[in-house]
């Protein structure tokens, strides 16, 4: 008798699951589809996609040769992809490496600009180039992606406040003003300070950007920096791809101190899809990975097969950490708490990441993003503006 009751007892148990697995399944599948409704009716912006970087290096800087039209597995952004994420307005990253010095980094910057440029002629019923919140609502009303040109560091313009004036009237729309290294003039977040944060000539710099409507785009620059930025500018500032470092200690986030700036000036925070950004589980791990693949260098200075194989064996003991949709949520969630619900978007460094968060591992994930969002009560007013209303708000200003 006991044995049937516990059959029985099982069953109704294996019965109720299933009825709780469907529910929550249909709860997902609700959340989900508003995000997808959501995607349809702003603008979604993302602030950061490396793909030009893509064709430079790979496709000998021809979008005809790493071709998007279609669906691909070796890059993370391809347009059927854009179009099932629901991107409405995408910043090209035109991402030259801080080595780059000199002549060499103004041409090269030129180089990945006419990249983007070309990118917009071959795919004219999917692409338009953006450079005002005007053209971006219009270029989504025509269900078109909009293309705007956001230049990654500052060493990009040799020093000449000429050459930003050129790189503006060729549609770029934001420079971040430094990359992994110092620039003569401002402080990078990863390089040893030189100048206690802004010179006199990158106030020259931020004040020049405010006169040209491009955004200072404070990702990269050490917490110096974006102070003296703060106190210069006349205009909003982005990070494009910045996550909180409250919840991960990482210098290339954004802290409290800043945060609670961003209401007065009316910047965006845009948070960042990175591994490494996002738990300090994942930063820690990434700076170990590092100081081993230096390890191994030093040890076989003239060996590149051997780092290779030092660099597999390390990888296969020591598994990347898992970072999902939600810890990127917990980044967003931060911002609005210290800054406001007008002060945060996503900015996702797709194609200059090696690795992505489960559930968000190409440009067709955003709406599990946003679905997450409303999954904590965000209203969809609140999920708009996050989408794309902060950032139109802050073009216009």
């Amino acid at each position: 008798m006991r044995q049937f009751v516990a059959a029985v007892c099982l069953a109704a148990g294996a019965a109720g699951a299933s009825v709780g697995a469907l529910a929550a399944g249909q709860e997902e599948d609700q959340f989900l589809a508003r995000a997808r409704a959501l995607h349809l009716s702003v603008p979604m912006f993302d602030g950061h996609n490396d793909y030009p970087w893509e064709v430079r290096a790979r496709a000998d800087k021809d979008p005809a040769r790493l071709d998007i039209q279609s669906a691909r597995t070796d890059t993370m952004t391809d347009i059927p992809r854009m179009r099932r994420g629901g991107v409405g307005a995408q910043f090209w990253s035109v991402y030259v490496p801080s080595s780059f010095a000199g002549q060499q980094a103004v041409t090269a910057t030129l180089e990945q600009i006419d990249i983007v440029h070309r990118m917009v002629a071959r795919y004219p019923g999917d692409f338009a180039l953006a450079t005002t919140a005007d053209d971006v609502q219009r270029i989504f009303g025509e269900g078109r992606i909009a293309s705007l040109i956001g230049m990654e560091g500052g060493h990009a313009i040799d020093s000449s406040l000429g050459a930003l004036r050129m790189f503006a009237r060729l549609g770029a729309r934001y420079m971040t003003l430094t990359h992994s290294k110092n620039v003569p003039w401002a402080d990078s977040a990863t390089d040893t300070p030189q100048h206690g944060g802004l010179t006199a000539f990158g106030e020259d710099v931020v004040r020049e950007m405010n006169r040209l409507g491009m955004l200072a785009d404070l990702s990269h620059v050490s917490d110096e920096t974006m102070e003296d930025v703060l106190r210069v500018t006349r205009a909003p500032v982005i990070f494009s791809h910045s996550s909180a470092r409250a919840i991960c200690d990482h210098p290339r986030n954004v802290p409290d101190a800043i945060l609670r700036q961003l209401p007065r000036n009316g910047g965006v925070v845009m948070v960042s899809f990175v591994p490494q950004f996002t738990t300090p589980e994942a930063s820690a791990w990434d700076a170990a990975q590092e100081a081993e693949q230096a390890r191994l260098a030093r040890l076989s200075p003239q060996n590149a097969d051997a780092v290779k194989a030092g660099i597999a064996a390390w990888l296969t003991a020591h598994p990347r950490p898992t970072v999902t949709v939600a810890q990127v949520a917990d980044h967003v969630d931060h911002v609005r708490k210290v800054a406001g619900i007008d002060h945060v978007a996503y900015g996702s460094d797709f194609d200059g990441i090696t690795a992505a968060p489960a559930g968000l591992e190409d440009v067709s994930k955003f709406p599990a993003l946003t679905a997450e969002l409303l999954r904590r009560g965000y209203t969809e007013l609140e999920v708009k503006k996050v989408l794309g209303l902060n950032l139109l708000r802050v073009m216009r200003a």
